[in-house]
């Protein structure tokens, strides 16, 4: 045993080995294999790592942050058991409730298209019912998407191809082409609309994406997860929402990830400085643990706070803003300024994702009432627009090595990657390795645009941001009129006699369009 022990620590840390040699499989005998151990551990200096696909085990090797430490012998689990024996069982992608879109960023007026676990979905007000609701975004007519409909004068939703109508409950109301004195034929099943489960919460539309006549009613079995901060009086925090070119595993590790923030988002946030400057950027050891760990989840613990991951979409967590910024606070006065990220991430499609958060805080509430969401926008969409690009592009490199698994492509020797390798080890354990898409995708991920589409906002967020959207449209006309201003003062100058207006006045009007040009820009 110490013999594998040395030639494993050898192995790893030698300076010479390839990063080819480290991403291949590592093959033990098997005598040797059925006596090692294996737990995944953050402590101090080292990770253990391993997957477990169904009955059969990968090895990997103890990664050590020291070469002079030594690594701790490793074993394949046996498969984990309920009290009764049986084998836990795995998470089911098609039983959980998903978030859909804040409402803030919803028009009652008219339908809207949205995508989850690559189920085309339409949202849309039911006045007659007063609530949200979520169909299959597919007229049983012809197959036109609903999402380009309209609500017409009695609150149904209307196809836009041919004007056939739907109720809440989706029963076709109205077919236009059938003769009034005919056969009944929108009462057929077959002119029905696939009605998911749905429901509000936190002011976020949520949908259960299994239309099975046995899920009707879920919502009073289980509901959405419920986040207390989200709904307490003494905490706001305004939402905002985008679509990502990149999968949901990569968008929802990278938020479990706060060593990257004094780098990709560098000049962006403000990073408590560390003890021991190594760089510019500050960087420095950051002290993580996953607690525990199942199906639903893991609890996290960091030096600043504590963190949730609430399986598949939710990440959120705690800061101590007055600990974490390092000021000497009294035992009365702690832990009274508190900021909660709330992070919600919906799988769209292979290479696609959907990004709600909101960052609810108990103090400077009353900026949150005066200074509109737009604003709050522009600041947290340049910190979402500076790791876009490497992101997209991380995850064609994952795809491109054609890894059976995560940790054959990645080295993540310290604890800092402690979050990223809980949520790694919960997918492979619980969640099959991979979202389910139900065999509507190949797996490959879809063509890279050029950087300059990858990173237009307008048509990730803008569209969707209501705050957003109006800001922009008042923008442009601003533009306009500045734009007309300017070029009607320069005509007055052009076309004034010399001495009908005084220089004065010619400098002056010539100085307003100048200005009013700058402007619009």
């Amino acid at each position: 045993m110490d013999v594998l022990r040395a030639s494993s620590s050898t192995l790893v840390h030698s300076p010479y080995i390839s990063t080819t040699t480290r991403r291949n499989k590592t093959q033990f005998p098997k005598p040797i294999f059925h006596h090692l151990k294996l737990k995944l551990t953050v402590f101090d200096s080292s990770f253990t790592l391993f997957e477990r696909n169904g009955s059969k085990s990968r090895l990997f090797m103890t990664l050590s942050s020291s070469p002079a430490s030594t690594t701790e012998s490793i074993e394949p689990p046996m498969p984990e058991l309920e009290a009764d024996g049986r084998e836990k069982k795995r998470f089911d992608w098609y039983s959980n409730w998903y978030p859909v879109m804040p409402i803030c960023d919803l028009d009652k007026r008219v339908p809207h298209a949205k995508k989850v676990l690559g189920l085309d979905l339409v949202v849309w007000w039911d006045r007659n019912e007063n609530e949200w609701k979520v169909f299959d975004d597919t007229c049983p007519h012809r197959l036109a998407p609903l999402s380009d409909g309209r609500i017409d004068q009695w609150g149904r939703l209307q196809c836009v191809y041919h004007g056939w109508c739907f109720n809440g409950n989706g029963d076709c109301k109205l077919i236009p082409q059938a003769p009034l004195d005919g056969p009944p034929v929108h009462t057929f099943k077959e002119a029905c609309v696939t009605v998911y489960p749905s429901t509000l919460q936190h002011d976020i539309v949520w949908v259960w994406p299994n239309a099975d006549p046995q899920y009707k009613d879920i919502i009073m079995k289980k509901k959405p997860p419920y986040i207390p901060v989200l709904d307490d009086p003494s905490f706001s925090g305004p939402m905002g929402n985008r679509e990502f070119p990149f999968g949901y595993e990569v968008l929802i590790e990278n938020l479990m990830d706060p060593a990257h923030l004094p780098y990709a988002h560098y000049g962006l946030i403000v990073n408590p400085t560390p003890k021991v400057k190594v760089d510019r950027e500050g960087g420095s050891p950051l002290g993580m643990e996953v607690e525990k760990l199942d199906k639903n989840g893991f609890n996290g613990k960091q030096d600043w706070g504590c963190s949730y991951f609430i399986a598949p979409c939710i990440y959120h967590t705690f800061i101590d803003v007055d600990q974490r910024n390092g000021y000497a606070i009294s035992e009365t006065e702690k832990s009274n300024r508190r900021l909660c990220l709330v992070f919600m991430c919906i799988p769209v499609s292979p290479g696609k994702s959907r990004f709600i958060w909101s960052f609810p805080k108990n103090f400077d509430v009353w900026i949150d009432k005066i200074v509109p969401r737009w604003m709050f926008h522009i600041g947290q969409n340049l910190i979402l627009d500076s790791d876009l690009y490497l992101l997209h592009v991380q995850e064609h490199k994952i795809m491109e090595l054609e890894a059976t698994n995560w940790q054959e492509a990645c080295f993540v020797p310290t604890k800092s990657d402690a979050f990223v390798v809980g949520f790694r080890r919960w997918l492979n354990k619980y969640g099959g390795g991979t979202v389910d898409w139900k065999g509507k995708f190949s797996g490959a991920l879809p063509p890279s645009p050029p950087r300059e589409q990858l990173m237009d906002r307008y048509w990730t967020h803008v569209v969707s941001c209501k705050s957003c959207n109006a800001a922009h449209k008042g923008l442009k006309t601003l533009e306009v009129m500045l734009q007309t201003m300017s070029v009607i003062s320069i005509g007055i100058v052009a076309v004034t006699k010399q001495n009908m207006i005084s220089m004065v006045a010619k400098s002056t009007m010539v100085s307003m369009a100048i200005i009013c040009f700058a402007a619009s820009k």
